[in-house]
């Protein structure tokens, strides 16, 4: 069915097919709310006719949905439409590993392969805390960006394949090769699962090829249960002894010899980036006294295989002995262990402890009282693991059990416990008001709220960029948990804005360029300050590092001395003193007197004179001004006269 042009949930639109997998189709879409571009996988036909597996698949797709990371694919919505069931989910340009690892035709460069297994090692910490397993960790599932990060995906849906009664053979022949010998034998799966299949991706990337490989699925699960690898430094000598070590032990057959958590990986991983050669990497050893490997039989039960002799001296039952003794029939029972894998069921052997079995009961959806009741009558004990909210499971109900029901495989050992989460029903959460709030503390409090936050960018004239203008749904609202709030943040006036410089000290001129050159416009103001040079900035109406509008005015004020002026003060000394006549007895006879003048009490002039002179220039231009000039004129150190002499209309004064 080609889906392109096709709008799904009335909000993804198809635009085209980008790829096929296992279990579903992928297409680039278009989300026409958010107005950004998704990747939709959606379900094959063939996966959507059992209603067990399509609740199984929604409810891990809705479970890994709340894995936020940087190397995990978001999951960004589950839904169904007609009989048309999808995942929408983050849209990642770039290559899958297992591309990148076929286009090398070899091995990869052991830096940047340890850089790619310490993302997914950190990527698979943050799933495990949230109690979630990948089951189907393989280089298809790992896309390596355009700028060289790795993204994880598919996570929890290999969980709701492995555990349908739908035959995934497609993809079983794909994943055989990264299975965990628990995984191939149809045993109990968990984190240390996931570890295993990871260090088969790194064996991978480091010698170009796979640790077991063989004509059939069923060959190659097979040796990953009974098959040393050959050590990946073997193969490439290049690998550091650290890197090798970390492989070797996260390939370890018995779960509790490897890594017991992604974080202890992890660790490991960077250390060998910074000591590749160090002696760092802790082998465990088996205990040879006590040590006995249980091999999960599932639909029949279990078989105990000592490591050693039994601890406490009982003897070997003679099935035990005869297994042992008789490789051929080992190897016969493993081969109809694998048959059953290549039928896509459960891998089991016939328990010959032969506990008795039981039929398990479904008791998904039922009360927590009626599913106590169900438990307990086919001779199972019942727990409750925890309490959670759901939106659609009424409070007091079964949400999942713990071994999930399945219709063909259904027998568990009487006595065995069923473990089940119970609904508390729809949580419910308060909007917080975050209006005004800047963006990054609004998203922290909706989120503590229980809410996710969705932002739409706008323009404001009132509200400073980055922080909230508005929310669409009121504070103190009640919502169910989970509930989108969308808030409206501001981008600013969409006007530009200018950051301040100062121009203090600057011409007038240049003062003008440098803040017209910002956007700025300039208005120039005068003021007289003698203490500073003439035509400079003195100050300016905003301040420095103010960030303001383009266009915003700002005032300069440029300092404008007055013009300075010359005058030319004369005396009439004749007038001034009377004089004298030529026929007076000149030997009596004062004929001369000490003339002094001050301007600005400055004196200028200061000689004697003839009495008789009547225009003596007491010096030429040295009276300088910009404007009122007080002048004093002395006879014999006795003023005579005193006049304000404003030198803007006076050039030439005599006193007489």
């Amino acid at each position: 069915m080609n889906l392109e042009g096709k709008l799904l949930g009335n909000r993804y639109e198809m635009v085209e097919k980008v790829g096929n997998g296992g279990m579903s189709t992928v297409y680039k879409a278009v989300d026409k709310v958010l107005k950004r571009n998704v990747a939709v996988k959606i379900l094959r036909d063939e996966f959507t006719t059992d209603e067990e597996f399509i609740k199984r698949f929604e409810a891990e797709a809705q479970s890994a949905a709340r894995l936020t990371h940087a190397n995990i694919v978001s999951i960004y919505d589950v839904g169904v439409e007609g009989n048309l069931h999808y995942i929408v989910m983050e849209l990642i340009q770039g290559k899958t590993l297992k591309e990148i690892i076929i286009k090398e035709r070899g091995p990869l460069p052991w830096k940047w392969s340890v850089n790619v297994a310490i993302q997914i090692a950190s990527a698979l910490d943050m799933a495990h805390k949230n109690n979630i397993v990948h089951r189907d960790i393989k280089p298809h599932n790992i896309i390596i960006t355009e700028d060289g990060i790795a993204k994880v995906t598919d996570f929890g849906i290999a969980k709701a394949v492995s555990n349908s009664t739908i035959t995934a053979f497609g993809t079983t022949i794909g994943s055989v090769h990264y299975f965990s010998p628990e995984h191939a034998r149809g045993g109990f799966t968990d984190a240390k699962s996931d570890l295993y299949s990871l260090g088969v991706v790194m064996y991978e990337m480091l010698t170009g090829r796979v640790p077991f490989d063989a004509d059939t699925p069923v060959s190659v699960a097979l040796k990953h249960m009974q098959e040393e690898p050959e050590e990946p430094i073997e193969i490439n000598p290049h690998i550091p002894v650290a890197i090798n070590k970390i492989i070797m032990k996260a390939l370890q057959k018995d779960a509790t010899l490897r890594y017991q958590s992604a974080s202890e990986m992890l660790s490991d991983l960077k250390k060998s980036l910074k000591n590749p050669d160090g002696d760092f990497v802790e082998e465990l050893e088996y205990d040879n006294t006590a040590r006995t490997q249980k091999i999960d039989m599932d639909e029949y039960g279990e078989i105990e295989e000592p490591y050693s002799k039994n601890k406490k001296g009982k003897k070997e039952g003679k099935f035990k002995k005869f297994i042992k003794n008789h490789k051929v029939l080992s190897v016969f029972v493993g081969l109809i262990l694998l048959f059953s894998l290549s039928l896509g069921g459960t891998l089991a052997v016939l328990n010959m402890t032969n506990p008795a079995e039981v039929e398990m009961p479904n008791v998904v959806g039922m009360s927590k009282e009626e599913a106590q009741k169900e438990v307990e009558a086919a001779k199972l004990v019942f727990e409750v693991e925890k309490e959670e909210y759901h939106k659609e499971v009424p409070e007091g109900f079964v949400i999942s059990q713990d071994p999930t029901y399945m219709e063909r495989f259904n027998k568990v050992k009487e006595g065995s416990i069923v473990k089940v989460v119970i609904s508390k029903g729809q949580e419910k959460a308060t909007v917080p008001n975050v209006k005004g709030k800047e963006k990054d503390e609004a998203i922290k409090l909706i989120e503590e709220a229980k809410l996710k936050a969705e932002i739409i960018e706008e323009t404001s004239k009132t509200v400073k960029e980055g922080f909230v203008i508005s929310q669409e749904t009121d504070p103190d609202t009640e919502v169910l948990a989970g509930d989108t709030v969308k808030l409206h943040v501001s981008t600013g006036t969409g006007i530009k804005e200018v950051s301040v410089v100062s121009v203090i000290g600057q011409s007038e001129a240049n003062a003008k360029k440098t803040l017209e050159g910002l956007g700025l416009k300039v208005n120039v103001a005068y003021e007289e300050d003698s203490s500073k040079d003439n035509g400079v900035v003195l100050k300016q109406s905003l301040d420095t590092g103010k960030v303001v509008d383009e266009g915003t005015t700002i005032t300069i004020t440029v300092n404008k001395l007055a013009e300075k002026k010359n005058a030319t003060i004369y005396v009439n000394v004749k007038s001034l003193t009377g004089g004298y006549t030529e026929t007076e007895n000149t030997t009596t006879t004062k004929k001369k007197v000490k003339l002094r003048v001050e301007a600005n009490g400055e004196t200028i002039y200061n000689q004697e004179v003839d009495k008789n002179e009547t225009q003596v220039n007491t010096g030429n231009g040295k009276v300088v001004a910009t404007g009122n000039v007080t002048v004093k004129v002395f006879i014999d150190e006795v003023k005579e006269r005193e006049k304000d002499i404003d030198v803007r209309t006076t050039t030439n004064y005599t006193f007489d």
